[in-house]
């Protein structure tokens, strides 16, 4: 079996930065012990499969190591493959997907996500991700993910991550956000997934849905700009909308090719 396959960085207008991810066009499923081989020989964050409907586009999203509810940067990979290499004509693409219906407004080379707020609340630190980390926060918080806000940008940049000590802790699809104010934009952020194959996401969209409403109160501001602060760095353009979070960015191709199933 030949499938197409796209390579693209998301959150980013240049290649080798941003967030990577594979997406994967179907005629039909395949069984999901195949979507996740499939995911792992990628290697890359996330490996987003789609299938077109009549209405809506069912999407799913797949790590190496599980399926997960939500992800940003590839389902703006996708809506990016829809509209630059399968010319997709609609200006707004509906996926149906573990989180509901998601759309995506098409404007130039900007793409914009509509996806749900998950306002974090106050919460406890975990002790495996406590004694995980070289820095302890000012904030605890936690939604999906747990968000920990540190004083500066500085420390954000230089957290370390005991990986022996995180992996103690299985936290399903959420991982552990370090987020604070930023020098050159709003906010600023990392994020570390324990258990998972890849212990650094470059850039996390998803993160944003508890990130935007947290920075909205603190700052006072419906729009901000966000950075994600891995090694490949990726900007976030960010509204918030009450029930429902807005999140614009670009996108580049690295790569267009097929591969062959048995």
């Amino acid at each position: 079996m030949k499938l197409p396959i796209y390579q693209i960085d998301a959150f980013t207008d240049e290649i080798f930065n941003g967030n990577p991810a594979c997406v994967v066009p179907l005629q039909d499923w395949l069984p999901d012990e195949l979507l996740l081989k499939i995911a792992k020989e990628n290697a890359v964050a996330e490996t987003a499969f789609f299938v077109m409907g009549k209405s809506s586009i069912h999407l799913r999203w797949f790590t190496p190591d599980l399926e997960m509810d939500l992800c940003g940067h590839a389902t703006l990979a996708t809506a990016y493959v829809l509209k630059v290499h399968l010319d997709y004509e609609p200006e707004v693409i509906v996926f149906d997907t573990l989180s509901g219906e998601l759309k995506v407004e098409c404007h130039a080379d900007m793409l914009t996500l509509d996806f749900p707020t998950r306002e974090p609340v106050r919460a406890e630190l975990p002790q495996a991700i406590k004694e995980a980390i070289s820095t302890q926060p000012d904030a605890v918080l936690v939604a999906r993910d747990y968000v920990l806000v540190y004083p500066s940008q500085s420390m954000v940049e230089n957290i370390q991550i005991d990986r022996h000590k995180f992996d103690e802790i299985d936290l399903g699809t959420g991982g552990v956000i370090v987020t604070s104010k930023g020098t050159q934009c709003d906010f600023v952020s990392r994020f570390f997934t324990p258990q998972a194959t890849i212990l650094e996401d470059p850039v996390t969209g998803s993160a944003h849905c508890s990130l935007i409403p947290y920075w909205s109160k603190k700052l006072n501001k419906q729009d901000l700009v966000a950075m994600q602060l891995s090694d490949r760095k990726g900007t976030l353009y960010c509204h918030n909308n009450g029930k429902r979070v807005q999140i614009s960015g670009k996108a580049r191709t690295f790569m267009v090719g097929h591969i062959w199933v048995d």
